[in-house]
């Protein structure tokens, strides 16, 4: 991508190219939350571990980069505030503080981080956005597996095995399915 589409409406999000009033954000964050309990509901078990493979991350990442930092930090709180005042839309149709709980406030975080990098254009160039949902992903471990450890008595080596590992060819997926979306979306816009 050319120097010029980076630089192309600098500070922006794609969110921010729709005509701005308060409904307009209620609604963005209403949705990303909304987007992000729908995709939670893809599931799939993961033999020996608590922690389900998701479309939840992928939706996460990218509400925060789609909205921005703000709307995406609101977007994430709603969700999880939603879930723990027991509305059945976190992974697998469960609700309150479970032992993954602590990937849903490490998305809270990644999207608000993600949201601030696309803001500096992070969401603009393939690279760019490999980095930015790669440092979005870490956030989330970082937080995920240790809560888990804490909330299951799993030893640190096991959480890693049971919430790190066996999501690594996924998370790489669904980061090169953001490299290709939102650097294209980007594209079309400036057309």
């Amino acid at each position: 991508m050319s120097t010029a589409a980076a630089t192309a409406l600098p500070g922006k999000v794609l969110a921010d190219l729709l005509p701005a009033s308060r409904v307009r954000d209620v609604a963005l964050v209403a949705g990303g939350a909304a987007l992000t309990g729908i995709a939670a509901q893809i599931a799939v078990p993961v033999p020996g571990s608590p922690v389900p493979v998701t479309g939840q991350t992928f939706a996460a990442l990218l509400v925060g980069t789609t909205l921005g930092a703000g709307r995406g930090f609101l977007s994430l709180a709603l969700y999880a505030l939603v879930g723990l005042a027991g509305v059945p839309w976190f992974a697998d149709g469960s609700h309150g503080a479970s032992p993954t709980f602590g990937y849903i406030i490490g998305m809270l975080l990644a999207a608000t981080l993600v949201g601030a990098l696309a803001r500096r254009g992070a969401d603009r160039s393939v690279l760019l956005m490999a980095g930015t949902m790669l440092l979005g992903e870490a956030v989330i471990y970082a937080i995920g597996v240790p809560y888990l450890s804490a909330a299951t008595q799993l030893s640190p080596t096991e959480a890693v095995a049971a919430g790190f590992t066996p999501f690594l060819i996924g998370d790489a997926f669904k980061a090169a399915l953001a490299m290709g979306l939102l650097p294209a979306a980007w594209k079309l816009v400036k057309r």
